[in-house]
């Protein structure tokens, strides 16, 4: 698995932002072609994005691309797929025959460059009931796609609401975002934007919650969200003791043919080792990385 606990954006047309953005501990930054960019800026903001591939980095490169319903969305994969660029972020997705689409699209781009087909991650994001309704459909459409995000704020505007600091008008979408990524065996989703930049509490309080919902990893808007996100997604020192302790006892059990033990009271079986070990293999992955 590719952690992407952190996913920052740079509005494509500011050279200066995206090239601070990644020199940033952000996992990934997204290079936005759509709503950060003005209509008469859109054809600078893809030599932008083709400029940036040549940036030495330290995260994954994604560019936002304009919607399926707009004009621009051929002319944005045609100009920015280049080698050295890791993914494409899909705005307003809302079918499997848009995600098929764009994957071909995609793969037209992966010849021409000598790329190797299926080199190029998608990330679809759902912004709207009927992304919401179809989220299983739209996670399986393609074998792109790795994870889907969550747009809130599109998504609340669109059942006639807002984006609370509670998010009641939003958890079952969230669940829902959930559910369909497992079902498609996909990674999990990564969650919505916090529109608050200077509420970082609040950020933390939400974060925390949608990765008890089953989340991992979220969308940021400005520095300042990237390291309390980082180690809300990231396993403290005592849940890497605790997996650590679990994967041994019960590696031990094991071979002396017991699948279900106690430790510290708690019972242990195979889904909780299992828990475990995904624990200390993403530790690895971000060891690893780092």
């Amino acid at each position: 698995m590719v952690p992407m606990r952190s996913l920052l954006f740079a509005p494509g047309n500011n050279f200066r932002r995206v090239e601070k953005a990644l020199s940033l501990n952000a996992d990934g930054v997204i290079v936005d072609l759509e709503d950060a960019v003005a209509l008469t800026e859109k054809k600078a903001a893809r030599e932008m994005v083709r400029k940036a591939l040549e940036i030495p980095r330290r995260n994954r490169l994604y560019v936002r691309v304009n919607a399926l319903d707009t004009d621009f969305i051929q002319d944005d994969l045609e100009e920015v797929i280049r080698p050295g660029l890791d993914g494409v972020v899909l705005p307003k997705a809302e079918s499997a025959e848009g995600i098929r689409y764009v994957d071909w699209l995609i793969s037209q781009q992966e010849k021409k460059h000598g790329l190797g087909s299926g080199t190029l991650d998608l990330i679809p994001i759902i912004e709207s009931a009927l992304g919401v309704v179809r989220a299983l459909e739209i996670a399986s459409a393609s074998k792109r796609v790795s994870r889907l995000a969550f747009g809130a704020i599109d998504f609340t505007l669109d059942i006639g609401t807002n984006f609370s600091k509670s998010g009641t008008e939003v958890f079952y979408a969230r669940s829902q975002l959930v559910i369909a990524s497992s079902a498609a065996r996909i990674q999990p989703p990564v969650d919505t934007p916090y529109p608050d930049i200077q509420d970082i509490e609040g950020l933390v309080a939400d974060t925390k919650k949608v990765r008890q919902l089953g989340f991992f990893g979220r969308l940021v808007i400005h520095p300042s969200q990237i390291q309390p996100v980082n180690e809300i997604f990231t396993p403290t020192a005592d849940e890497i003791e605790h997996a650590r302790r679990v994967v041994e006892a019960f590696n031990e059990a094991e071979a002396r043919g017991i699948a279900a033990i106690q430790l510290d009271g708690k019972f242990i079986d195979y889904p909780v080792a299992a828990r475990a070990k995904k624990v200390l293999e993403l530790v690895e992955t971000l060891r690893d990385k780092n």
